[in-house]
């Protein structure tokens, strides 16, 4: 009896199949093609590192722009540090709270003696029968006290007609507020303190900062002092702006 020879076929392979074994291909052909190129770019560098590229410039244009960048930032922190000076009184802040410094509305006021412009001596007690306005300031010649200054000066006879004397105070010697009255011709008189007596009597030495620095300063502040030399109303921590004209209107509607 004859055998039959029979042929086993091979499975065919599925898509599936097919398709992982082309992206095996594909994925060793990439790999090859980037070990060629990292190795041709190891060979032309000794260290194996490609070298980076420099840009030349010439020689008289190298370290202007930072020179440039380096003289702007010496600028601004002159301007800042300009803007920050007591003299200017920019960035100065008051240490103390307002709330702890005791209010002197109807309390008498002191009759201490000072040197004044004019070779004079004065005291409150000289204005007895007027009403005193007298306002506390930092330094003569600096811009806010300017400003202060002479916006008092300019209402001046607005003060007089309503019967009022004005007064300044700082911590200034006679001859600056000398110059300074000239300069500016301010229609009144100057008080020197520079003992600070007549001013701590006001509570007008606070204690300020500056850079972290922390030292005692004129506070500016204004009082009005009625005809008996009692105080009526006080301003602390005034704002320059307008302040001489919020003064007038009081002395005008409430004295």
């Amino acid at each position: 009896m004859a055998q039959k020879h029979v042929t086993k076929s091979k499975p065919a392979k599925s898509k599936s199949a097919k398709s992982v074994s082309a992206n095996s291909k594909s994925a060793k052909a990439v790999t090859s093609k980037l070990r060629k190129s990292k190795g041709a770019a190891a060979a032309q560098s000794p260290s194996g590192k490609k070298k980076p590229t420099t840009r030349k410039f010439p020689a008289s244009t190298v370290g202007r722009s930072s020179k440039k960048v380096h003289a702007k930032k010496v600028k601004v922190v002159k301007d800042n540090a300009k803007k920050a000076t007591p003299k200017s009184g920019g960035t100065v802040k008051r240490v103390m709270a307002h709330k702890n410094v005791p209010s002197l509305v109807g309390h008498s006021v002191t009759n201490l003696r000072l040197e004044a412009t004019g070779g004079r001596e004065v005291s409150l007690a000289d204005y007895l029968g007027q009403l005193v306005v007298l306002y506390f300031y930092p330094k003569d010649n600096t811009p806010g006290c300017t400003m202060e200054s002479q916006d008092f000066s300019r209402l001046s006879r607005e003060f007089s007609a309503a019967g009022a004397v004005v007064l300044g105070c700082s911590r200034d010697s006679v001859k600056s507020h000398e110059s300074f009255k000239a300069k500016y011709n301010l229609g009144f008189d100057l008080l020197s303190d520079p003992s600070e007596s007549f001013c701590r009597s006001f509570h007008v030495i606070q204690m300020k900062s500056l850079y972290g620095r922390q030292f005692e300063g004129v506070e500016r502040s204004t009082f009005v002092v009625s005809r008996e030399g009692v105080v009526l109303k006080e301003w602390r921590q005034v704002k320059v702006a307008g302040h001489a004209e919020e003064v007038l209107n009081y002395i005008r509607t409430s004295t």
